[in-house]
């Protein structure tokens, strides 16, 4: 079903959503907003990217960028209503939620999330593309003051997991989702190999902080910052060394 803030619309008439139209068109418009001002920073060319907000309500839905919308375009009319623990479309219409619905479903599945947001943000993308391989690869972030941007508990160091870029994007939800019920003190974001960067956080405006927060750490890893390598990947590469 696509966001429609008529409310005598068809279109939104007898679903099981409780809306609260005058909150939907708000929270649409600020999804749209969002969309031009990161197409405007150059993290969602094109068509590519999405973001999603859960709505209000103990229904469990949220909205979500339609699938092949120019994010530099994109208004209150581009958004659809899906159920954000399965992504599941609630009412068939003209538009297709984003083709990375999974994905944000995986976070709202294992996170408290209200806002999640992926783009293509050029030093992230890079990180990832550097970093990524054939399985999970965390990559540890320590010392960066930014780190405390990211409301971790110990915002000295944190692990960045770094995903598998791979074709099935329902297998990177399912990647991303047994991650983070692994891993419940995880960083607010993460990063998929040679595709872009994710984040999430309470609201909206709180996932943006925690995107900008990662991809100026991933700006100062390329000008040179050296990442730490996660405990786990050091022992593997060192042990059997010589002494």
């Amino acid at each position: 079903m696509t966001f429609d803030p008529d409310p005598t619309s068809s279109a939104t008439a007898g679903q099981d959503h409780d809306i609260d139209h005058g909150y939907d068109e708000l929270l649409a418009g600020q999804l749209a907003r969002m969309s031009r001002d990161l197409y405007q920073r150059g993290w969602m060319p094109g068509t590519s990217g999405n973001l999603s907000a859960r709505l209000p309500g103990q229904d469990g839905h949220a909205l979500i960028t339609a699938s092949g919308r120019d994010k530099g375009d994109l208004t209150a009319a581009d958004l659809v209503v899906v159920r954000a623990h399965t992504g599941k479309t609630l009412r068939q219409g003209p538009l297709r939620a984003s083709a990375e619905t999974s994905i944000h479903a995986a976070v709202y599945r294992s996170t408290a999330a209200g806002a999640v947001i992926h783009v293509h943000a050029p030093h992230a993308t890079a990180v990832a593309s550097r970093t990524g391989g054939a399985q999970v690869a965390p990559l540890l972030l320590e010392r960066f003051e930014l780190l405390k941007g990211l409301g971790l508990a110990d915002p000295s160091h944190t692990e960045l997991p770094v995903f598998p870029n791979w074709p099935q994007v329902p297998r990177i939800a399912d990647d991303v989702a047994a991650y983070l019920a692994a891993n419940p003190q995880a960083p607010p974001g993460l990063l998929i190999a040679d595709h872009g960067i994710t984040a999430w956080g309470s609201d909206l405006a709180q996932a943006r902080n925690h995107l900008e927060c990662l991809e100026a750490v991933c700006q100062l890893l390329l000008l040179g910052a050296r990442p730490a390598i996660a405990p786990a990947t050091a022992a593997a590469e060192t042990k059997g060394e010589p002494s």
